[in-house]
C-alpha cells in the first residue's frame, strides 16, 4: 500500500512538475525555469507602446489622481503640489531607468539580477519582501477595485447602494462592498491567463478608455461649474504651530511619491527584459511615467477644484465624487451612464495594474522560490487566490497602522535599489555572467554558502537610520527627536545612497573574485547577432564545445574594446 501511494505520489509531481524546452535551454531545475531564464528574442515583444501602457497603470489611476490631495493638506500651494509631482515623477523614470537597465542588456528579471549582488541563497531576502508586498497590495487593490465595482452595480441598478447587509457585524464592511469586491475579484481573474509578451491589447484599452474617461470627467467639471473653482487657487497655508516649514514639506513630498512606487521601481527589470529594444523602454518611460503621470495629477487637481465648486465640498476620491454626481443612485438615467463609464474605466486601470503590477510580479518572484513548480502563470494565481487568505476588508477598515507601513516600506526597499544599482553599474562594469546565476557548481555568485555577506550588511546599515522616524511617525511621537522626522523625511534617498556607498567600500576592502566578468558565449541564445556582436559574445549557434574551442581571453578583449 505504502508503495502504491508512494508510486501514485510520484505520478501527481510528474504532472505538476514544470518541463522546458532543452532545445531551446530552458532546462527547470533548483534555480531556473522558462521563465526565469534570460529571455531569447522571440520573447521580446514590448516595443514604445508596451511600456507607455505599462506607465500608465501608475498613472492613469486613482492613486495619482489624488496625489496632489495629501500635499495641499500640509498647507502647500497649488504650484508647490505639482512642482513635488513634476520632480517626483522625473525621479520614478530616472530611478525606473538605472534599474531596469540589466534587464534591456542582460534580459534578466529582478529575481535574477539579485542572485550577482546578495548571492543565490541571500537574494531570498529581498525576494521575500516583493512576494510579501504582492500578496496584500494585491488584496487591497482588489478591494479598493470592489469599490468602483460597487459604483457601477449602483449605476445600473440604484436601489444596490441601498442593499441589506447580509454580513455579521463582527465584519468591518458591508454586503454592498464585499459583493463589489467578489465582482472585481471574479472579472479580473481571467486576465491571469494572458502572458506578458501578449500585454500589447489590454494596455491599449486601458490606455485610451481610462484617458478618455478621465478627461471628460474633467470637462464635464469645468462646464458645469463654468470655471475652475476656489481649490486652485490655493495659496501656502501651514497650519498654525507647524513644525516643518515648506522646504520640510517639499523634501517629504518628493521622498512621498517616489517612495509610493518603490516597489515597481525594484523589479522593473522583470518587465524591462521583454523590450525588443532600449529606446522603446526609454520612450514608453518618459511618455507616460513621466509626462503623463504629471498630467493626470493636474486633470485630478482640476476637476476636484471644479467639483467643489458645484458640491461644496472637496472630493478628492473618484468613487466618492462619482456617487455624488449621480446622487448615490437617485439622480438621472443620463448620469447614472455616465457615472457607469466613468467609473468602468477607472475600474478597468485598476484591474490591469492589480493584474500586471501585483499577480504577475508575484507570479514571477513566486517561479524563483520553487522553479520546479512555478511559473508565471501558475505563481500569479496563488498572488490573487492569496487575497482571500489576506482578507484586505480587515486590513483597510482596521488596520490603518499596517497600511501605513507598508506605504512606508520604501524605507527597506530603498536600500536594495542602492545596492543593485551600485554593484551593476561601479563594481561590474555592467557585466555578468549568466550561466553563474543559475548552478551552484563553480559560480561567481556562490560567495560562503550562497550569501554575499556584504549585501546584508549594507542593506541593514541603510534601514537603520530612518527606521525610527518611521515608528516615531507611524506612532504619531510629536515628541520624538526632530532629526529622525527629518532623516525619515529623506528615506528613500538616505536609504539608497548610504548602501549603496557602503557595499561600495565593503567590496573594495574585501574584493570579490569574478567581477567585470561574463560569458563568453551565448548559452542560452539570449542575444541576436547585432547584441552579441556589441558585447562581444559568441552566438550560440557558432560554437560546439565552448570550453574546448573558445580561447579565454579572445571575448573578453572585443568586449573590452567595444566599451
Amino acid at each position: 500500500m505504502a508503495a502504491g501511494l508512494r508510486s501514485r505520489f510520484e505520478s501527481v509531481r510528474d504532472k505538476i512538475r514544470l518541463h522546458g524546452d532543452e532545445a531551446r535551454h530552458e532546462q527547470t531545475d533548483q534555480w531556473s525555469n522558462r521563465d526565469l531564464i534570460p529571455l531569447p528574442p522571440s520573447r521580446r515583444t514590448w516595443g514604445w507602446f508596451h511600456f507607455f501602457g505599462y506607465w500608465t497603470l501608475s498613472s492613469l489611476n486613482i492613486t495619482n489622481w489624488q496625489t496632489p490631495s495629501s500635499f495641499l493638506t500640509e498647507g502647500l500651494s497649488v504650484s508647490q503640489s505639482m512642482l513635488i509631482i513634476i520632480i517626483g515623477r522625473f525621479l520614478i523614470a530616472a530611478f525606473a531607468t538605472l534599474i531596469a537597465w540589466c534587464g534591456l542588456r542582460w534580459h534578466i528579471g529582478f529575481t535574477i539580477q539579485n542572485r550577482f549582488t546578495w548571492g543565490l541563497r541571500a537574494s531570498y531576502i529581498p525576494l521575500l519582501q516583493r512576494i510579501l508586498l504582492n500578496f496584500i497590495w494585491n488584496a487591497i487593490q482588489c478591494w479598493n477595485g470592489g469599490r468602483l465595482a460597487a459604483v457601477c452595480l449602483t449605476a445600473i441598478w440604484p436601489s444596490y447602494a441601498k442593499m441589506r447587509n447580509f454580513l455579521p457585524a463582527s465584519l468591518p464592511t458591508t454586503g454592498d462592498q464585499f459583493v463589489g469586491f467578489i465582482v472585481f475579484w471574479a472579472l479580473s481573474t481571467p486576465l491571469l491567463w494572458i502572458p506578458p509578451e501578449k500585454f500589447k491589447i489590454p494596455f491599449l484599452l486601458t490606455s485610451i478608455y481610462s484617458a478618455l474617461g478621465m478627461l471628460s470627467m474633467m470637462i464635464w467639471a469645468l462646464s458645469t461649474a463654468k470655471g475652475v473653482g476656489p481649490l486652485m487657487n490655493t495659496g501656502v497655508a501651514l497650519p498654525e504651530g507647524s513644525l516643518w516649514n515648506a522646504s520640510w514639506l517639499l523634501m517629504a513630498g518628493i521622498n512621498q511619491t517616489v517612495g509610493g512606487v518603490t516597489a515597481g521601481i525594484t523589479n522593473g527589470s522583470d518587465f524591462s527584459r521583454y523590450s525588443r529594444n532600449r529606446k522603446a523602454y526609454v520612450i514608453g518611460t518618459i511618455t507616460s511615467g513621466w509626462v503623463t503621470g504629471v498630467l493626470v495629477c493636474f486633470v485630478g487637481l482640476v476637476t476636484t477644484s471644479a467639483a467643489q465648486k458645484i458640491y461644496g465640498e472637496v472630493y478628492w476620491n473618484p468613487p466618492d465624487l462619482l456617487m455624488k454626481m449621480m446622487n448615490n443612485g437617485e439622480g438621472s438615467s443620463a448620469a447614472r451612464a455616465g457615472v457607469f463609464f466613468l467609473a468602468f474605466g477607472f475600474g478597468l486601470t485598476s484591474m490591469f495594474e492589480n493584474i500586471c503590477g501585483n499577480a504577475v510580479a508575484g507570479g514571477i518572484d513566486l517561479a524563483g522560490l520553487w522553479p520546479h513548480y512555478i511559473n508565471i502563470r501558475r505563481g500569479a494565481i496563488i498572488t490573487f487566490v492569496a487575497a482571500w487568505i489576506v482578507q484586505p476588508w480587515q486590513l483597510v477598515n482596521r488596520a490603518a497602522t499596517f497600511i501605513q507601513v507598508l506605504s512606508s516600506f520604501s524605507v527597506f526597499l530603498s536600500p536594495i535599489i542602492g545596492l543593485m544599482a551600485v554593484d551593476f553599474y561601479l563594481l561590474r562594469g555592467l557585466k555578468i555572467r549568466l550561466s553563474h546565476l543559475y548552478s551552484t557548481k563553480n559560480s561567481s555568485y556562490w560567495y560562503w554558502n550562497g550569501i554575499n555577506w556584504r549585501a546584508p550588511v549594507a542593506w541593514i546599515c541603510g534601514w537603520i537610520p530612518t527606521i525610527g522616524g518611521l515608528v516615531a511617525t507611524v506612532n504619531q511621537d510629536a515628541n520624538a527627536p526632530r532629526a529622525l522626522f527629518k532623516l525619515y523625511f529623506m528615506a528613500f534617498f538616505v536609504g539608497f545612497f548610504t548602501s549603496a556607498t557602503i557595499f561600495f567600500l565593503l567590496n573594495k576592502l574585501f574584493p570579490i573574485k569574478g567581477m567585470g566578468e561574463y560569458d563568453e558565449v551565448d548559452f542560452y541564445g539570449t542575444f541576436t547577432t547585432k547584441e552579441a556582436a556589441k558585447l562581444g559574445v559568441i552566438p550560440v549557434e557558432f560554437h560546439t564545445d565552448a570550453d574546448d574551442s573558445i580561447e579565454p581571453s579572445l571575448a573578453q578583449e572585443t568586449f573590452d574594446k567595444k566599451e
